[in-house]
């Protein structure tokens, strides 16, 4: 039961079936599975979805792993190379012992010196690294955080920047741009490093485009934003002015293409994985069914109510993607519970609303929130008024007062958010 209060939130048959189809969305994109659905070994032919190496042909094979599913995902894939692999680097969220790899804890959202050390032990194995060798990079959620090397700024004032474009409404897009020009191994410099090895890069998107230069910021991708963009990103939400910085001094990201002409990536799993998980499940529990969107954008606390007034009876709902807070109280909480609790006063009697992180953690212990035409009842039980809570964008301490927030810890897949209208 990947859900752990799940017992508390199921207060009705509508509820419990939204919950076993959130669940079959999770389930679906487990890293170790998605690791043992995807790469197998046959004597010394490595095979990945489509692709194949012959492990013969190169001298040797590392690993670099970042990002939250960085530590399941090497643990299983140093488990099927066994010998063949040489070495490796793990940064990742929690910490952990893999058989010939250093694993680093590192912090996220924000970036930490604990993150820049890790950094640099990646930055010395991929500089080790020859043109007879084979480096298999594992790239999710979270790497931009995780794999960090400041270019000429603090990582504090790094980590201050990324906190006002993220307050302010930034696009991922936007923000990863800012990102790559202030680093030094972003935006495709994980390839210039390794140069001239031969790079497969496996991919776990979080990005509902599955812009693969967006992912983790691209470290093995070839960039094609300039620092002009970066710039200009910067100015629109006026991150100099607020944090009272000096001109921020930007770095090109690599635009020759010999960097890249020996790297592959190669998706493993993105939204779509959990969304038709989700859409058999609700099918399976008499459903009818449709998917509202897989690139869902905008404003959360509109986002809901523009779902709620999508549903038709007897409908599963669905949609993936990642809005945006804008920031302006002094609350906690992330962006899926912000949905549920803008929401609350559009549900109807027949309606069950959820919204959750992928990676189990919406800018709080709580994964995500769950709601229904009850949850307004036991806040008006407690004199709670939501709109107080949602002008402080305070949603978890709302829906942990009505008890409401949905507990999973945290979770070694990262794919966005998922969103379900259940409507009998």
């Amino acid at each position: 039961m990947l859900i752990r209060n799940r017992n508390q939130l199921v207060s009705s048959s509508l509820r419990k079936k939204a919950l076993a189809i959130i669940e079959a969305g999770l389930a679906s994109i487990d890293t170790k599975k998605i690791i043992h659905e995807n790469l197998t070994l046959k004597k010394n032919f490595l095979f990945i979805k489509d692709a194949h190496y012959d492990l013969d042909r190169y001298r040797q094979v590392f690993l670099v792993a970042v990002g939250k599913s960085a530590l399941s995902a090497s643990c299983e894939i140093g488990e099927i190379l066994g010998k063949k692999l040489k070495s490796g680097v793990v940064l990742s969220l929690k910490e952990g012992k893999v058989p010939k790899m250093e694993v680093f804890s590192c912090t996220h959202p924000a970036p930490s010196e604990q993150n820049v050390k890790a950094t640099i032990k990646a930055q010395e194995l991929l500089e080790s690294v020859g043109q007879d060798d084979l480096l298999i990079v594992v790239v999710s959620g979270g790497g931009s955080s995780m794999l960090t090397a400041p270019y000429k700024i603090s990582i504090s004032e790094k980590a201050s920047v990324a906190k006002v474009l993220m307050s302010s409404g930034a696009t991922i897009e936007e923000l990863n741009t800012v990102r790559k020009h202030l680093s030094l191994v972003k935006g495709g410099r994980l390839a210039e490093l390794a140069y001239p090895a031969t790079i497969v890069t496996l991919i776990f998107s979080d990005v509902a485009t599955n812009n693969l230069s967006t992912i983790a910021s691209g470290p093995t991708v070839m960039d094609h934003t300039t620092n002009g963009q970066a710039r200009a990103i910067l100015d629109k939400y006026k991150v100099q002015e607020v944090l009272k910085l000096p001109k921020l001094d930007l770095s090109e990201t690599p635009k020759e293409t010999k960097f890249f002409h020996k790297v592959q990536h190669l998706l493993l799993v993105d939204n779509s994985v959990a969304l038709n998980a989700m859409v058999e499940q609700a099918g399976n529990l008499g459903f009818a069914v449709e998917v509202y969107s897989r690139n869902l954008e905008g404003e959360a606390r509109k986002v809901g109510k523009t779902l709620l007034q999508q549903s038709k009876k007897n409908q599963a709902l669905l949609a993936a993607g990642e809005t945006t807070v804008h920031v302006e109280g002094s609350g906690k909480g992330g962006r899926c519970q912000e949905l549920v609790l803008g929401s609350l006063e559009n549900l109807r009697d027949n309606q069950v609303l959820v919204a959750i992180g992928t990676d189990g953690h919406d800018n709080s212990d709580f994964a995500g929130a769950i709601a229904d035409t009850s949850t307004l009842k036991k806040a008006a039980g407690k004199a709670l008024d939501y709109q107080t809570f949602l002008k402080n964008n305070d949603s978890f301490n709302f829906f942990k007062k009505v008890g409401d927030g949905i507990e999973t810890g945290p979770l070694p897949s990262n794919v966005a958010d998922l969103m379900l209208v259940l409507t009998s």
